[in-house]
This record gives C-alpha cells, structure tokens and sequence, in this order.
C-alpha cells in the first residue's frame, strides 16, 4: 500500500532534474526537485557518487513536502560533465522515471542474483586476515569477482561476491553455504573471545559501500576504548548544538575533503533515522565543510549528551573507515580462480596488512586495489615493494600516489619466474588453509 501510495505522488508531483553547464565557469550544475521523503537526499547523492563525480558544493532544503537539492559537481579530472550518456544517465535516475531504479538502488538485501552469491563479513581485524578468507574461500572452490573491505578501529568488514569455480555462476547448494559461513566464521574469530564476527551467506544485491556502513556501525566500530593523544588531533572536527528556537540540532563537519565524504555523511545520518531538513557543502578547497539541521525521524532534534556524543562518534566513524592508510597498489591482470587468495599470501609473507581492498573484474581482466601498511601499522619498506613487484612482474602490480616506490626502472629478476606463474594460471602448488594469527 506505501508503495502505491508513492508512485501516486510521484505520479503528481514528478521530480524534475535540471542540468546547467553555463551557471558557473568551473563545474556543473544539478538541481533537484521532488517530493520529500526520508532517505531520498542519499539517493541523490548516491547516483552521483556512484559515477565518480565529485561534489564541490551543494545547498540542500527539504523542509515541509517538497524536496529542492543543488549539487555543483566535476569529474575526476575537475572538468564539467560534458558526456551526454552521463547527463542522460542523471536524468533518468533521478527524474520522472527515477522510481523503480530508486527501489532497486534502495534495497538491502532484498534482491536476487543468478550471477554470484554474496557474501558479508564483519570481525576484528588482524595482520593476514584477508589473506586467510580468500585461502578458505579459494579451497571451498569460490571465486570472488567483486569485493570490498574496509578496517577501522580494530574492526573489519567485507563485502564479497563469490562465484562457483564449476558454473561461474551463483553458488545454490544449502550445504556449501553452511559449510562457506562455518568456516569463514571460524577464520573471523581466530582467538579473539571478546568481539564476535559474523557471516552472511545470500542472493542478496546490495549497495555495497552503504552495506559496509551499515555492518560497521551495526558492529559499534565507533566506540573508542583508549583514546591516543596523537590520533585525537588527526580526528575530523565534529560538533552537535540544538538551536532551542527552531528545534533543529545542528551538526557542522570540518575535515580534510576527499571523494565520497558526502556520501559517508548522509549515509550514517539517514542509517541513524536523522532527517536532513536543511544543509550547506563546500568542498572546494582542501578542507571539506558540511552544516547539518537535523531532526530525529520522530521529530524530535539532538535531546541529551549521550545521544549527542553518539551522533559525533558515529560521524567521525563514517569518515574515517575510508580513509585509506597505507601504501596504495594497483594490480591489474587476467582474472582466475584463487587469484585474490595468491596475491594477499605474498603480502602476507612480506609481512604487509591490507587496511582497504577494492576488487573488481571486467570482461576477464581483474582490477584490484590495496592500501598496505607493516604489521604494525608503519609505513612500508620501499626494499619490499620492490621485493614484491620483482615477484609479480613491475607491470602487472603498480605503486600509486607516490614516486618514492617507483624510481627503480622495471628489470625481470630470477624471482619473477618463481612467482609468475601465480598471475598466469592457477598454481599448482595447494597451500591449503591458513591457520588464525595467535
């Protein structure tokens, strides 16, 4: 019944999209207008972080039954957006035509998927974590074509679509997936008694980012138990106050800008049934500045100290989890079965953490990136990346956002050879599982 009376006014009160290229000299334009309701400034924000495009400022107003958003956006390049098939593609998302993408994009969970399973994995993070559940995942004759992973705070969470190394396809069996949860259940909670870890195995089709904001907030990674002195200056600058005339509670954000800060905020606001009534964004310089007025969905603003510690713990959590620590390497090779698995044992050995992991493949070839630190969380010796990239080959793993790591010109060592037919075929060797770090 809600969702007909939606499309009802949707129907009589069809959002309209404006795109100006001529408003201002240095970005486009979107403006926004539709019929308010809660969570459809993140769909909005969703839509344009999902192409990559990157949001200078933005005057957002939902006060009452309507909806009015203004977004000056670039593309990663800081030009204005000039592809017709992008603008096309605004439009229709976020248009008249907008409400069954708006469903789908909306949806946790609820979707199914005959291309792969996915899998969902939150627990405490350790040295070689990853490296354990592709291992297990590759024994378990898995193939993950898609994955994110983000660490914070002690805490870990994995997003991961699998397919099966027979059918590429979705992986149907109730009992391998009894058999993938227990064991990767297992590899999570390792010796650690005190924080749980969780796994779960579906057809699902998620929005995997606002996913992994959930399942870390849903795993309190925002609590802080020792408070380093240092790592408190580094923190974002997050303040809550009520404005006792209005009503509203105001939360004001400044912290180093960075691509999805926009998103990460409204997400955890929204994920938190806070309704944004008004806001203001300029993310122009390096600094980012966002102005929240705020209620609770029930109507209420910010109404005791608790729940306004709680509101800047989890927003200063929201940013954090995708600050990328650590070295990034890009990996770009054809895809196979265990190909993850081998790549995460190598850093391993080398003794390197994954903070962050984005695997993607496409039409064959497997994309993936890694942000990688020491054990200890230090920077990473430039003798063992160039150790590692000897190994795999200096074109197939590249060092990103530093010169430091690439001075040395490319040279083939008799290591490579070694090593090189991880990134050919599928070993032959069987490594097995991994044991748990004690």
């Amino acid at each position: 019944m809600d969702d007909e009376y939606e499309k009802f006014i949707r129907r009589m009160n069809p959002p309209r999209v404006v795109i100006d290229n001529e408003v201002c000299k240095n970005a486009t334009v979107i403006q926004v207008d539709s019929a308010n309701k809660h969570g459809i400034l993140l769909e909005v924000v969703q839509v344009l972080t999902d192409l990559n495009l990157i949001i200078t400022k933005a005057y957002i107003s939902s006060d009452g039954g309507w909806f009015m958003d203004v977004f000056n956006v670039i593309d990663q390049d800081g030009n204005k957006l000039l592809d017709e098939g992008i603008l096309d593609y605004i439009r229709k998302s976020l248009g008249a035509d907008s409400y069954f993408i708006t469903s789908l994009r909306r949806s946790v969970g609820v979707q199914l998927s005959k291309d792969h399973t996915s899998i969902e994995l939150t627990g405490t993070d350790r040295p070689g974590l990853l490296s354990e559940v592709s291992a297990v995942l590759t024994d378990l004759k898995c193939n993950v074509v898609n994955a994110e992973v983000w660490t914070h705070n002690t805490r870990a969470a994995a997003v991961m679509h699998v397919t099966d190394e027979a059918t590429g396809s979705a992986i149907t069996d109730p009992e391998r997936f009894s058999l993938i949860k227990k064991l990767l259940c297992n590899v999570l909670k390792g010796n650690n008694k005190t924080r749980g870890a969780k796994t779960v195995v579906s057809f699902g089709v998620t929005h995997t980012e606002r996913r992994l904001h959930q399942m870390m907030f849903a795993d309190r990674d925002y609590e802080r138990f020792v408070l380093d002195p240092l790592d408190e200056k580094l923190r974002p600058n997050v303040t809550v106050v009520n404005l006792f005339d209005k009503d509203y509670s105001v939360v004001t954000i400044r912290c180093k800008d960075r691509p999805k800060l926009l998103f990460d905020t409204v997400c955890t606001l929204t994920d938190m049934q806070y309704v944004v009534y008004h806001a203001t964004v300029d993310a122009e310089g390096p600094e980012a500045y966002q102005e929240y007025y705020i209620k609770h969905i029930d109507g209420s603003p910010v109404n005791s100290d608790a729940e306004r510690e709680r509101v800047i713990q989890c927003l200063e959590a929201a940013i954090e989890r995708r600050v990328s620590e650590g070295l990034k390497l890009e990996l770009c090779t054809s895809d196979r079965v265990g190909l993850l698995s081998d790549v995460t044992r190598i850093f391993r050995e080398n003794s390197l953490s994954v903070t962050r992991a984005e695997v993607t493949t496409r039409a064959g070839q497997a994309i993936n990136t890694f942000y990688v630190s020491d054990a200890t969380g230090n920077p990473v010796d430039a003798k063992i990346i160039d150790s590692i990239r000897q190994a795999t080959g200096h074109t197939i793993l590249q060092v990103k956002g530093t010169s430091e790591y690439s001075k040395s010109p490319p040279q083939e060592s008799p290591t490579r050879f070694l090593f090189g037919g991880l990134f050919g075929s599928r070993s032959h060797y069987n490594f097995g599982l991994v044991r748990p770090y004690s």
